[in-house]
This record gives C-alpha cells, structure tokens and sequence, in this order.
C-alpha cells in the first residue's frame, strides 16, 4: 500500500466525520458554479439590455461580488471545520506515531487527505451543477423575466474557472492545516481528551455590556429610520453595535447567565439541571466565538433574502405611475409630431382597449405643475376615483407628485402647505388656498400637482419652458403590452433635446423585476449556503465533544442516569445550541424589517415571516435528524 492510498483509505474509514464538511463544501462549489454558468452564459446581457441599459452591469457585477464573498467565506470555513477534525483525531495520530510516522510524515498525511476531500467537493459540485444546469437555466429565466429563456450551452468557462478557484482554496486549506498540526508529546496525544477544562469566569461589566450595545445599536438604526437622518456612517455605526453586542452576549453573558443560574438551590438542584446546567456553562464557552459567526451569518440570510422579496412588492410601479404610457412635450419647443397617433396603432394592432387623457398644464416654481380641473376630473375618472367639488376662484387641490413625497406626507415628515403660490414672475404673483389634500398620485411629475379651476387656469399667463402637454394612455392589461412598448421604445427613439419624455409602465416594471430577480438570486443562494454552512458548525462543534461526552455518560449511567433522563438532557443542550443563535438572529433580521417598513410604502412582513418559518422549519428538521444521531452514539451499549 503505497502512502497515499493509506491517506485514501483513511479518509474512507473517516467518512462520517468528513461527510458534513464534504456536503457542505460540495453545495459552496455547486453555488460558485451556478454563478459562473450565468455570469458566462452568452445570451443573458444581450436580452437585459434591451429593458434597462443598468441591469446588465448589476448581473455583471453581482454575480462576481457573490463569488468573491462565498470563496473567502468557503475558505474559512473549510480552514474552521478541517481544524475542528484535527483536534478530534489527536489519539488517532498518537497512534500512528507510537507506530514510527515521523512528524513530517504526519504532516503530509493531512495535506493529501484534505486534497482527497476537496477534489471530491469539486467533482461532485460541478457534477450536480451539470445535471441540473437546463432546470437552473429555465428557473433564472423566469424569475428574470427572461421571454426567449436562456439556451443550453456547455458551461466550459464555468466549469474551468470554478474548478481552477476551488482548486485553490483547497490546495491552500490543505497546506495551511498540515502545517499547524502538531506532534507533541504521546501522552498528552493519548490524553487530549482526558483533561479537565477550566471552569469559565465571565466578566459581569462585559455582560451588561452585551446588552447595552445591542440596545444602542438598535437605537441608532431606529434614528436612521424615523428622524429621516440618512447617514451610512450611522447606519454602519448601529449594525457595528449590534454585532459586538451580539459577540459579548456570547462569550460573556450567557455563561454569566447560566452561572448565575447554578447558584440558585431550587433551579440548579432540580431533576437532572445540575447536569443541564454543568455542562451548558461549558459549552457556551467553548463554542461562544462559533455562536457568534452563526448568528451574524443568518441574521444577513434573513435579512437579505427578506429585503429583496420585500420590493418585489407587485404593483409598486403602478403606484408611482398608473398609466400604461406616458407622452408627455414641451410645447414651447416643439409641437405633437405624430407620436400619439402612432401609440393608438401599436395598442390598436395588438387588440388593447385604452383610454386617452390629454393634460395641458403649466410649470411653476419650485416644481410645480399646475393643471385644470376639468381635465383632473377626467383622469380621476378614468382612474376610479371620485370627481371633486367644483372650485371656487382662489382655491385648490393638492396631490403629490411622486409615491415618496406621498409616503413623506403620511409619516408627517413633510407638512401639506395651506397655500400656494402660483408665481410665474415677478410681475405676476397670485396665492391660492389648498382646499383639499389628495393623497394619490394622478399626475407622475414634479414635486406636487396644483388644481384650480378652468376659468383660473386661463388667467396664470404662458411664458416660456412653462407650457406642458401630458399625454396619458391607460391599459388595464397594461402588463401584457411588452411587445407594444419594447416597439414604441425603439420607434419613438431617444430625447436627446428634452423636447419630449416618452415612458412605458410595463418595461419600467420588468426592469424592476429583473433587478429584484438578480438581487433575488445573489442574496439567496449567498444566505443558503451561509445558513448550511451555520448548520454544518454545530455539527462540527458536536462531533469534537461526542468522544468526551460519550465517556461522560457512560460514567453516569452507572451511577443511575436512565436513558430517557439522557434524552431529556441531550434534548435541552441541543435546543439551546441550535436554536438560541437563529432567535437571536431573527430578533436582529426583526429590527432591521421594522425599519425597513419605515422606509416604504408597503407591507413586508408577510414576505418577512415566510422567510423566518422557511428558516426555522429547515433548522427543526436539522435538529431533529442531528439529536437522533447523537443519541444513537451516546447511548451505553448495556444501557
């Protein structure tokens, strides 16, 4: 048997312990490989480009960034768990020495078995990202509202460069942990899981400390939000908070927590808590700095997928402009070249109903457009809405021009004047009082829209750049008239003059979906393998104890513990190691929705608790699959 068929064989007689690890570093090459399959796939730019000139330089750069962060988050967590193995097979390679492997010799070992490992991650990622790379072509096309689709191609650029970064990575983890592998003494090998731990001493100042900074950090992100103080270095200062909160909440207050739990009689002495507790203080220590990566690690899956499928809100783009399309001209400029006319055949040869409002209206100061109400009644109507008082001479509606400045109102960050000032010049100055506020947005342009009345819409004099025509075509189906509006886009051509701003509701909406689709990709496949990975370090944090707490209950099961008893205390470890650092994170993710909210116009929590319940479903059944394996290895053979 030749040196690296023994590393072969060991890493085969080993494959229990490396199977989380293999799964989970397979999934990161799987995810880095889909990545690269979009990031080269020859038809995906050209058919972004033809709705959004923005998207193809986000897909460009996502995709890339997403591929930067999961190969530097892969790489440490490969060096975490490989360095994880390595303590739990000490006895193992005092074995192996007591038999005449030279420290060098051990070293090597190492290296070519962490080689074995990532060759197969790399095989069997690529191999898995082949097999379904058609469904994953077809599942990108639809959430980026990709008509043609995507084609089929042999991903040989994908395949090189995921397998040529992997390679890498692996190569290095394999060097890095060789090296750190240390022969020591035989007897401290035999005995690396016979010493004692010290007991740990948490500071009580770090542990309210804990606290406190999470609480500032929540407060900070909260002035972010309601005082409108947008600022990144706030922003950046209350996330910073919250995560030295979050670690000092680890490391030192919940061992504070349960160590002041063991000093009280009545809990600490109750049923099998002294052996709950004993050992929770223990592995809270132990694994402080593991809890900490998992719950910051989830709390940005959350909140991430959360915050995309949150402004994927449907309907948003009709909120900000009703109307199917929209031409509107300056006519002090130019006059109407034929344009409308060519809208109502396009719309009228594909069997669309519409109806047309023509606005003429009039620029005043501080971006106000002035209109008739006449006119006003009629896009109301066209609307749904309900027609106005008539108004008298002096008075005036007032409507926001824009979905932001409606939602600024509503949260009272901008106060509805009581009146307006219709000056064109200085020699015309007129005052009107604002009769009524109407909360919805009727006419997409400028900062709000005046209405007076017909007779005193005539007497606000023209002068130049003042004059506006506002041509709107409203289609119930409006999201069907793709092909109508990619036609008029191309037809219509540029504004190069600002002579004239043509819009189409249904390819400023695909523009939207194909970004929430791209940031909708990056954020969950990024936040999946982020949680996996969450998931594969507790596996790995109880693989390294299982030997030791194995011993430990065998210990006590002769001294009476019975099994069930076992299982409740296995259970309630478990419980808390699992499921404290994903609460912790959901309060984080919760924070940051609750603010979210408060920049929006719209609901996210639905979208929000279905990302929660989709989480802690995946971790219940993680938990449970995990607690049956470990009981089955801590059970005493005769117990």
């Amino acid at each position: 048997m030749t040196f690296r068929q023994f590393a072969f064989n060991n890493v085969i007689r080993n494959k229990r312990v490396y199977l989380a690890h293999f799964l989970s570093s397979s999934f990161s090459v799987f995810v880095f490989f889909v990545y690269a399959l979009l990031l080269f796939h020859p038809d995906l730019q050209g058919e972004l480009r033809s709705t959004s000139r923005t998207i193809s330089a986000l897909a460009t750069d996502g995709m890339r960034l997403s591929q930067v962060i999961l190969f530097i988050f892969s790489f440490f967590f490969c060096l975490y768990s490989a360095g994880t193995f390595l303590q739990t097979r000490k006895r193992e390679f005092g074995i192996l020495m007591m038999h005449g492997m030279s420290p060098r010799q051990l070293r090597r070992l190492v290296f070519i078995e962490n080689l074995f490992i990532g060759g197969a991650s790399i095989a069997a990622g690529i191999a898995v990202g082949l097999i379904f790379t058609k469904m994953i072509l077809l599942g990108i096309a639809k959430l980026l509202v990709i008509k043609v689709g995507l084609t089929f191609y042999i991903p040989v650029l994908a395949i090189v460069t995921t397998a040529a970064a992997f390679a890498l990575l692996f190569g290095v983890v394999a060097l890095v942990t060789s090296r750190i592998v240390k022969a020591g003494r035989l007897a401290d090998l035999f005995r690396s899981d016979e010493k004692p731990k010290p007991e740990p001493k948490p500071s009580r100042l770090l542990s309210v400390l804990a606290i406190v900074l999470i609480l500032a950090g929540y407060g900070v992100v909260m002035v972010y939000v309601y005082r409108y103080f947008h600022s990144f270095w706030l922003l950046f200062a209350g996330v910073g908070l919250v995560v030295a909160g979050t670690y000092f909440l680890f490391t030192q207050f919940s061992v504070y927590a349960l160590r002041s739990l063991k000093r009280k009689d009545r809990v600490f002495f109750k049923r099998t808590n002294l052996l709950v507790l004993s050992q929770l203080a223990y592995r809270m220590k132990d694994n402080a700095t593991m809890f900490f990566m998992i719950t910051i690690v989830s709390a940005i899956a959350f909140t991430g997928i959360g915050t995309v499928l949150a402004t994927n809100h449907p309907g948003l783009k009709e909120m900000e402009n009703p109307y199917a399309f929209t031409y509107k001209m300056d006519l002090s400029v130019q006059k109407e070249t034929g344009v409308v006319s060519l809208i109502k055949k396009q719309l009228a040869d594909h069997g669309f109903a519409y109806d047309l409002n023509v606005v003429h209206a009039k620029r005043l100061w501080g971006r106000l457009i002035l209109v008739k109400q006449s006119e006003f009644n009629a896009l109301a109507k066209t609307l749904g809405l309900r027609d106005t008082e008539e108004l008298a001479e002096g008075e005036s509606l007032l409507l926001p021009g824009s979905l932001f400045l409606a939602t600024q109102i509503k949260e009272k960050k901008e106060i509805v004047p009581d009146s307006i000032d219709l000056g064109i010049s200085e020699t015309w100055q007129k005052n009107v009082t604002v009769k009524q506020y109407v909360p919805t947005v009727i006419l997409p342009d400028g900062h709000y829209t005046v209405v007076v009345s017909d007779r005193m819409f005539e007497t606000v004099p023209e002068i130049e750049n003042t004059q506006l025509q506002f041509n709107f075509f409203y289609v119930a189906d409006w999201q069907n008239t793709r092909d109508v509006a990619s036609a008029l886009a191309e037809e219509i051509g540029k504004n190069e003059f600002d002579r004239f701003a043509f819009d189409a509701l249904v390819l400023d909406w695909l523009s939207d979906k194909q970004t929430n689709g791209l940031l909708f990709i990056i954020s969950a496949m990024v936040g999946v393998v982020f949680f996996t990975f969450a998931a594969s370090l507790l596996y790995f944090r109880l693989y390294a104890d299982m030997e030791r707490d194995r011993e430990q209950y065998r210990m006590i099961a002769k001294m009476g513990l019975l099994n069930k008893e076992l299982r409740r205390i296995v259970t309630r470890q478990l419980l808390l190691m699992f499921f404290l650092p994903i609460v912790l994170a959901l309060v984080h993710s919760g924070v940051a929705f609750i603010a979210l909210q408060h920049l929006v116009d719209f609901s996210v929590w639905m979208n929000s608790v279905l990302i929660f319940l989709s989480f802690i479903g995946i971790q219940v059944v993680y938990f449970f699959l995990i607690r049956w394996r470990y009981l089955q290895h801590m059970y005493p053979k005769n117990g």
